[in-house]
């Protein structure tokens, strides 16, 4: 099976792709890659991230560095410690994210708590690829501490931001408490989401949280993956179901009738619950997502003049134009959200907090409030790929005659109300065919005119 190194980090097959010694050599590149100072570790809760973790800290330590360990937790928590303790310089997650459970990786953070962008990770790597088996270094091992409050430290950052103060003041209310169905697949947002959701008020029905990393089901969370949260929030009459893939960075939601409504929708709905919370009236409004991303979020900014860009596909990308534009809200449409009043990076617990915040504000279902904003036909094919794109753009261009459209990411063609995505993606084997349009006849034009073009 492929080893992958991308933006995102490295990803294989734990079995046949990932072992000690790459990881030992990952672990000292990126030790001589950071300046002086500590180092916070985690891992998503799938059974092979735990003798993962422990060669990763005892690597680490190897090097001279001290470790903030937190176990078993989401990636933007390890962010968000990351960039918070004013000693800590990176951080790694042990992740494969939305992979099934023979994979596992490493996520790259920097002292800032985002991910090593094009050129850090350009020099990161560098340093890597020129270490072999050099374990022992020489230098006096680091201490290795155990953070045991990381959990309450993500939640109380979320529960102390003004922003969400009228959640807490709606219900000293007798309003009824919203219930909420969680399904964290048995991993890292076993226990952070459903503690959230109790302190926000909402009755919660734990699904697949037991924190165990056995998965249920295939953990990308897709609708055709939920069916027993769809079921569940039907059958116990909930307000609301709520997924979340491993390391709990992506968000996907379920409305009252049972029905996921996409992983597209959650940024739409975010990006709707962080105008409202707006209180800077003279802020001029930004927004920003990825090429890939469903252009309603467009339609929600155009509602209260905010400006929305798109960036090549990567939370790095994403979250340097927003910090460039001084952005309200950004994200990507697999179900991240990110909120600069919390922090840089996709996180499921803010996005879950903006979500109840929505609710609450419009006294709406979420049904309702979906159906007030423009629905579109999205299809997203996947295709076997490992070779040179450049090919694919060529044959695309040919195919199109486009007009406009962009090159830094793959191909993007923009059409009338209608968009063409065509990408290698950053972390499977394969080459990512997205388009949007009005109308499904539409949509399934351009996907089959891009997958004939790409074949040929």
């Amino acid at each position: 099976m492929p080893f992958i190194r991308s933006i995102s980090g490295i990803r294989a097959t734990v079995e046949d792709s990932i072992n000690e010694g790459i990881i030992k050599q990952y672990c000292i590149g990126f030790s001589q890659y950071l300046p002086k100072g500590s180092i916070t570790v985690g891992y998503d809760g799938r059974p092979s991230g735990k003798w993962i973790s422990e060669c990763v800290v005892d690597t680490l330590a190897r090097c001279g560095r001290d470790i903030n360990y937190i176990g078993i937790a989401p990636t933007p928590t390890i962010q968000l410690l990351t960039e918070h303790n004013v000693n800590c310089v990176g951080g790694i997650s042990i992740s494969a994210s939305h992979n099934p459970i023979e994979w596992n990786g490493l996520k790259f953070i920097g002292g800032d708590g985002v991910f090593l962008d094009a050129e850090q990770n350009n020099r990161f790597w560098e340093i890597t690829d020129s270490i072999h088996n050099n374990v022992n270094v020489g230098v006096t091992k680091g201490t290795i501490y155990e953070i045991n409050d990381a959990r309450e430290q993500h939640i109380t950052s979320i529960l102390h931001n003004p922003l969400f103060a009228h959640i807490y003041s709606q219900e000293k209310t007798s309003e009824k408490k919203l219930k909420v169905i969680v399904d964290a697949v048995n991993a890292s947002g076993s226990l952070y989401i459903p503690d959230l959701l109790n302190r926000l008020g909402c009755e919660v029905i734990p699904l697949y949280c037991s924190n165990n990393g056995d998965f249920p089901h295939t953990p990308e969370p897709l609708p055709q993956h939920l069916t027993a949260l769809c079921e569940s929030v039907k059958k116990e009459k909930a307000d609301l179901g709520i997924a979340v893939d491993p390391d709990a960075d992506r968000l996907v939601l379920i409305d009252e009738n049972g029905n996921a409504i996409g992983e597209e929708r959650t940024i739409v709905l975010s990006t709707l619950s962080a105008l409202l919370l707006n209180v800077d009236k003279d802020r001029e409004l930004h927004a920003v997502i990825n090429l890939s991303t469903t252009q309603a979020v467009k339609d929600v900014c155009d509602r209260f003049g905010a400006m929305l860009h798109r960036t090549p596909v990567g939370e790095i990308n994403v979250v340097r134009k927003m910090q460039g534009t001084n952005a309200l809200i950004g994200g990507e449409g697999s179900g991240g959200v990110i909120f600069p009043a919390s922090h840089y990076g996709r996180d499921s617990l803010v996005g879950t907090a903006l979500i109840i915040s929505l609710l609450k504000k419009k006294t709406k279902s979420l049904s309702e409030i979906n159906s007030q904003i423009p629905e579109y036909s999205m299809q997203k094919v996947k295709m076997e790929f490992s070779g040179d794109f450049s090919v694919i753009k060529e044959k695309i261009i040919s195919e199109f005659k486009p007009q406009n459209y962009r090159t830094d990411d793959g191909i993007y063609l923009s059409f009338n109300n209608s968009w063409l995505h065509v990408r290698a993606s950053n972390t499977e084997p394969i080459a990512r065919i997205i388009a949007e349009s009005p109308t499904i006849e539409e949509n399934n034009e351009i996907i089959s005119r891009a997958l004939k073009a790409c074949n040929k």
